[in-house]
């Protein structure tokens, strides 16, 4: 292989993408492989290589990743709990770590989000799963992980003055246009408060109000009208759940810098999930010319839901909780209502989602617009129901078994559910 490298010259691959090779006596012999990456040039990606993969000695290179994972898992010591759960425990907080990744060069050099190459002092990431990673991933990183929490600030920044916009689900520069919401705020909101970073997190300011005034997505809609309508933009009713969360984060960072008028222009925004809720139903709920939409089944998944129902959607107020159990007129109405999310039939009609999964009734631990909800019963007293229903998630819904998620992995998010749970 070293020999067909190094005379790539004569090979007629320049128009090509794949590259077959055979070899002899590997029944004999080992076959080592070393890959160079780069978003940058071919150039780069040989340079990365002979920067971070200097021998040919594999035990060696084993070794030294063992000893920086053990460093890295260290980080957390834990008591008690059986070998199984001390298994999961330690490979959920190895989960957690794998995301995201450094996309710039050994020089620096990184292809930004308007694809061309710039250059940082400081490294620069890519593979932000936010619409996962923001319940659970990088509220972990803010205790375990500060120093790359302010790297992935740096790194926010970057992508808004290469690509003009905040990332929502971004991969390799690329912004995807995958997923909903713009909970990057959240992420920097967080950092701020907990003084990581407080300077490069006032910088981003500007990016958090621009990425919120964006003419696309049921965003004007949502400003202008406090609802998105059903015939105006899909998935709907999580877009408007997630934007009412979205920008009470951006009233608390407006808050926390003195601009007063766009905390009140936020926050009131922050309540606009009261215009979906029909009091008749207890759900968040469609609408359709100002009127909720006729035939809803609140089991039904359709395009009103990003990847959901409307049982796995109408617990998403986590800014306001105080404000959605005074919407059922109690907590004796709201702890009712929770306790049949968990107990009712976990059928699901409508169109096939592949992405819920993890059932418990309605509770879709598999995806992530569920997981906060079993801690919603801390908010109205009932401390030991958070508590039964947390010990029952973490016992059925991971193993060490291959199956052993409940769901997609999604960048670490559902490992870290359990990293932050299984701490109590």
């Amino acid at each position: 292989f070293n020999a067909i490298y190094n005379q790539q010259s004569d090979l007629e691959l320049i128009d090509s993408s794949k590259l077959a090779l055979m070899f002899s006596n590997l029944d004999s012999d080992k076959l080592m492989l070393k890959v160079g990456v780069s978003t940058v040039s071919p150039e780069n990606a040989k340079a990365n290589l002979m920067a971070e993969a200097t021998h040919w000695d594999f035990d060696k290179y084993k070794n030294k990743t063992q000893e920086i994972w053990t460093k890295a898992l260290s980080k957390i010591e834990i008591e008690g709990g059986s070998d199984e759960e001390k298994k999961i425990f330690y490979t959920s907080l190895y989960h957690s770590m794998i995301a995201p990744n450094i996309i710039s060069d050994v020089d620096g050099s990184y292809r930004g989000t308007d694809f061309n190459v710039h250059h940082s002092n400081v490294p620069v990431y890519t593979v932000f799963s936010l619409w996962d990673t923001f319940r659970a991933t990088h509220p972990l990183f803010t205790l375990i992980e500060q120093k790359k929490t302010s790297e992935f600030l740096n790194t926010f920044l970057t992508q808004y003055q290469n690509g003009g916009q905040l990332p929502i689900w971004e991969l390799c520069a690329n912004y995807t246009g995958c997923m909903i919401g713009y909970h990057v705020v959240s992420v920097i909101l967080d950092a701020y408060v907990k003084n990581i970073s407080q300077d490069k997190a006032k910088e981003l300011y500007p990016a958090m109000l621009h990425v919120s005034n964006r003419e696309k997505l049921g965003i004007p809609e949502f400003n202008d009208n406090g609802y998105i309508s059903s015939e105006d933009e899909a998935e709907s009713v999580s877009k408007n759940l997630e934007y009412s969360y979205n920008d009470w984060c951006i009233a608390q960072m407006s808050n926390e810098l003195n601009d007063s008028i766009n905390f009140n222009k936020y926050i009131r925004r922050a309540q606009h999930f009261k215009n979906i809720f029909n009091p008749k139903s207890g759900f968040m709920q469609p609408k359709l010319n100002g009127n909720f939409k006729f035939g809803f089944i609140p089991e039904e998944v359709n395009y009103n839901y990003t990847e959901a129902n409307s049982w796995q959607y109408s617990f998403f107020v986590p800014h306001d909780i105080k404000g959605l159990i005074k919407l059922h007129n109690g907590k004796d109405n709201f702890e009712n209502i929770l306790d049949q999310l968990f107990e009712t039939d976990s059928k699901l009609v409508g169109r096939h989602q592949s992405d819920i999964t993890g059932m418990i009734g309605q509770y879709a631990h598999g995806n992530e617009p569920s997981h906060h909800m079993a801690y919603l019963y801390n908010f109205i007293g009932k401390p030991y129901k958070t508590q039964h229903r947390v010990s029952q998630i973490l016992k059925e819904q991971y193993s060490t078994q291959p199956d052993g998620l409940s769901g997609n992995e999604d960048c670490g998010q559902m490992s870290s559910w359990y990293v932050l749970s299984a701490l109590g």
